[in-house]
């Protein structure tokens, strides 16, 4: 009869269970000898029954030494079994799998002792268990013992020379799903773990990880936020590496999957995530040019942000973020693709972006999606004008923006827009369009003091550059004349208005076509002009001067008797002392001593200085005033007027009727006087 542990001896099967260490080594290598016998003499079915009985006997039984000597003498049977040991792989991991679990510390610690024996001499016939073992090593590495670490790092180094070496049987396929599963663990060792596989694998030239790169981006991006330095460092290697694949070869990208990953970290509030994720989106908007169009309003969402960064630390991440910008820009102007990009861009889900930015803190932010909105609209016109009306109000918030380069901008924009509605060609010019815009900016100006005060002058002066001048004046002329019921404030928009035409080099060309109002156009101009100018005395002879309607200032000085002298009227006429004696009114200086039209002009005009003369104070402008006219010779003055020969009468302007409406604008500001003082009369402010 056979003992009950055949075919191991019976001493040998007490040995093996024994609590000493010593003896259950001398047991595995009675074991190991007993297995070289039977395999020599192709004896499997002793084999079988040996690892039979250390499988059932030993390795699940509930004395602990027992099976500490299951595992002992299941390594012994690889051991001996030597390159034949791939024929019972399934036989001998399988038990030893098991253990690997044992409450017992040190029945783990044994356990990958014995499978890291099993596993040098299986070798290649390993990589079927692959998975089973991953996933085991994957909670070792974690294990509370440090000896069982140990055991396991070497257990792991051994597969991972084994997996490199033999990579045409490894089923890369099956063991993606086991590291999607781990890459999100939180532990630091099981982090460690995956990262190292990741980068192991990715080193094998004959594996394409790539392909797989949408099932672990994010889990790595995930793993950057870990506080262990080891981890970072690992992680970002590994990220740094697979980028380097992509570049050299990105024909097995999912570009689609992996940019929306790229997107989502890019808005991390960790500066490493952040800085490598617009990093990537930087790589894949110069690998994949068009075909990352699709993806741009969340590629904006992620760098938009970033331009605001001033910090050092961060400094990378902006210049990243502009480089990622100035490449989108470019892809979208190319015109070799417009159509093919027209029909990529997603111009709405771009647009709700933008606009959410357009009130960002940051003024490089804001200058950026000004610029965006204007390129889009220079690049695609047609689609962008059902944005127009939707943008129009977040655009006018802008000009109250503390930056000029953010108004600047913003005005781009805004003319860019009335463009793209009108025609360029100014004979058919839309006047509704730039209409419907200025009374919106002129309601602006009423409703927001410090705009008036502070930016209204620039916004003003850079709209008659990027628009037509003459176009913009008119438009507001008519306005204030038909539409502005608020006198006070006509009144200020006038001296505003009168102020810009009058010194800005921008209106040189509009002051140049008024001095000529012998030309139909010019008289049609002064006279549209005329009729809102009329809210502001003063503002009134500035225009009929830079006209050179002499005799009509003559007459409206005149008019001054009935007109209420005030300190603002007296400021006012001090100014426009001053701007004659610039270079603006050098040519009227000149009328003074010519004798041209037979000395008419000349004659008029000094009769209409004169006049402002004596309405002023004896102040420093008086006396500016008339240190000029004593320098007018007064040989001019021996010879009859002849007002047939004065620009003026050249002009056909009815100039008895403008004067009839400047009586009629002012009676009416007198009237809106008396009522206002009237009412703070009977409600004083309570102030």
């Amino acid at each position: 009869m056979d003992p009950p542990y055949a075919p191991l001896s019976e001493s040998c099967a007490k040995a093996l269970g024994d609590k000493m260490y010593d003896k259950r080594k001398v047991a595995s290598q009675e074991i190991e000898k007993m297995v070289i016998e039977f395999n020599d003499k192709n004896n499997a079915t002793q084999i079988r029954k040996l690892i039979e009985v250390l499988s059932n006997d030993y390795a699940t039984s509930r004395d602990a030494n027992r099976r500490k000597g299951a595992l002992i003498g299941l390594a012994a049977t690889g051991l001996g079994l030597g390159k034949d040991s791939d024929k019972y792989v399934n036989e001998l991991v399988t038990p030893i799998m098991s253990c690997l679990s044992d409450p017992d510390l040190r029945v783990r610690y044994f356990a990958c002792e014995s499978l890291y024996n099993v596993v040098k001499v299986a070798r290649a016939a390993i990589i079927p268990y692959f998975p089973e073992l991953f996933a085991a090593l994957s909670r070792l590495v974690t294990d509370s013992d440090q000896m069982v670490k140990d055991g396991s790092e070497l257990l792991d180094r051994l597969l991972k020379d084994i997996v490199t070496e033999s990579y045409e049987t490894f089923n890369l396929e099956a063991f993606i799903p086991l590291l999607r599963e781990r890459i999100y663990v939180n532990n630091a060792f099981a982090r460690q773990y995956v990262i190292s596989w990741i980068s192991i694998l990715n080193a094998v030239p004959d594996i394409n990880m790539v392909k797989y790169l949408t099932d672990i981006l994010d889990g790595l991006f995930v793993m950057l936020e870990d506080n262990t330095p080891e981890i970072q460092r690992m992680c970002e290697n590994t990220i740094s590496q697979f980028l380097k694949s992509i570049r050299n070869d990105s024909s097995s990208v999912r570009m689609e999957d992996i940019i929306n990953t790229l997107i989502t970290h890019a808005e991390s509030q960790n500066e490493l995530i952040k800085s490598i994720a617009i990093t990537w989106i930087r790589e894949f908007v110069q690998i994949f040019g068009p075909n990352v169009l699709p993806y741009a309003s969340g590629i904006f969402t992620a760098i938009l942000p970033c331009l605001e960064y001033n910090v050092e630390s961060k400094r990378s991440i902006k210049e990243c973020a502009v480089s990622v910008n100035n490449s989108m820009m470019q892809l979208v102007s190319s015109k070799e693709l417009k159509t093919q990009n027209v029909a990529k861009i997603d111009l709405r889900s771009i647009m709700e972006v933008l606009s959410q930015y357009l009130t960002h803190n940051s003024t490089h932010t804001k200058i950026a999606v000004l610029k965006w909105i204007h390129h889009l609209f220079i690049n695609f016109p047609n689609e962008m004008s059902l944005h127009a009306n939707n943008l129009n109000n977040n655009l006018l918030a802008t000009l109250s923006d503390n930056s000029d380069e953010v108004v600047l901008q913003s005005l781009c924009v805004l003319a860019e827009i009335i463009n793209s509605q009108d025609t360029k060609d100014l004979e058919d010019f839309n006047k509704p369009h730039y209409r419907k815009f200025l009374l919106s900016l002129l309601n602006l100006f009423s409703e927001e003091k410090v705009i008036l005060e502070t930016r209204a002058s620039l916004i003003i002066r850079q709209l008659c550059v990027l628009l037509n001048a003459e176009y913009i004046y008119r438009t507001f002329a008519e306005i204030i004349a038909e539409e502005m019921p608020n006198l006070k404030f006509a009144s200020t928009v006038v001296r505003l208005l009168n102020n810009i035409l009058l010194t800005s080099t921008e209106l040189f060309e509009l002051r140049t076509s008024l001095r000529d109002i012998s030309n139909e156009k010019s008289a049609d101009l002064f006279q549209c002009l005329y009729k809102s100018w009329a809210h502001c005395p003063v503002s009134t002879l500035s225009l009929c001067l830079i006209a050179q309607c002499y005799q009509h200032v003559s007459e409206l000085v005149i008019l001054f008797a009935d007109v209420e002298i005030t300190l603002e009227l007296l400021v006012e006429l001090d100014k426009l002392v001053q701007l004659i004696e610039s270079p603006i009114f050098a040519a009227l200086r000149l009328t003074l001593v010519s004798k041209s039209n037979n000395c008419a002009d000349a004659q008029y005009l000094a009769h209409a200085l004169f006049g402002i003369l004596m309405l002023l104070p004896q102040t420093l402008a008086f006396d500016t005033l008339r240190n000029r006219l004593q320098c007018v010779p007064n040989y001019w003055g021996k010879q009859p007027l002849d007002e047939r020969k004065s620009v003026e009468f050249s002009s056909g302007i009815d100039f008895a009727a403008l004067r009839a409406q400047f009586v009629e604008r002012q009676k009416t500001h007198r009237a809106q006087r008396i009522i206002q003082r009237k009412r703070s009369v009977i409600t004083p402010d309570s102030n």
